[in-house]
């Protein structure tokens, strides 16, 4: 049976996305979620998913405080080529590195930076919180039914700006273009909450625990 592993690394409540991605597991017959610190759990899993709340360097410090986790991440995503989706910070440590508040390095998977957003009207507030929707760039698997006009949930306030546009899939509009999806080879990462995103996050989720690269 199919074990898709929610990472806990202490960086927020996981229980929203327990709940969501327990749901379409069982509804679109795609195994079993286990949400889970341990090297050894992350090492079996078919599927590896890494949420993240809060500023990018605590929860790069607060991933590497538990002993060859990332390393088992790394493992499995890039040399196994296992699936994996990066939610919020989790999708912004595929980049190159962080500017919140100081330097810091990603994971270096996608190119580009973590960086302020910077609306073009000042009376945009920062964090960039509520709906948005989504304006879909390149067709891929895990977007499978999702169109451009669907709405999703933010709360953030740096976004992932990437190096090469093919490595973003979707973007939103607020004062400028905002990186919503990003992806390459077995990896997709959304700057959303996709267990808060009510139908379009639920499929989403089911397209990610369902798909092959």
């Amino acid at each position: 049976m199919s074990l898709t592993v929610l990472v806990d690394y202490d960086s927020g409540n996981l229980h929203s996305a327990e709940k969501a991605f327990q749901r379409m597991a069982t509804e679109t017959g795609a195994g079993s979620v286990l949400v889970s610190s341990l090297p050894e759990d992350v090492a079996r899993a078919d599927r590896i998913v890494l949420p993240g709340d809060g500023a990018f360097p605590s929860c790069r410090a607060a991933l590497d405080r538990f002993t060859g986790l990332f390393e088992a991440i790394e493992q499995a995503v890039t040399v196994k080529a296992r699936p994996f989706l990066g939610i919020c910070i989790g999708m912004q440590m595929m980049a190159t590195r962080g500017l919140e508040y100081r330097e810091t390095p990603g994971f270096g998977w996608i190119g580009g930076e973590v960086v302020r957003i910077e609306p073009s009207e000042p009376s945009m507030k920062i964090p960039h919180m509520g709906w948005n929707d989504l304006i879909i760039d390149h067709p891929h698997p895990v977007l499978t039914g999702i169109e451009t006009g669907q709405h999703a949930y933010f709360v953030h306030s740096y976004h992932f700006r990437v190096a090469d546009p093919a490595h973003r899939l979707a973007h939103c509009d607020y004062g400028g273009d905002i990186t919503a999806i990003v992806g390459r080879d077995n990896m997709v990462g959304m700057q959303f909450h996709p267990e808060k995103s009510q139908a379009t996050g639920l499929r989403l989720i089911a397209n990610f625990l369902n798909w092959r690269p």
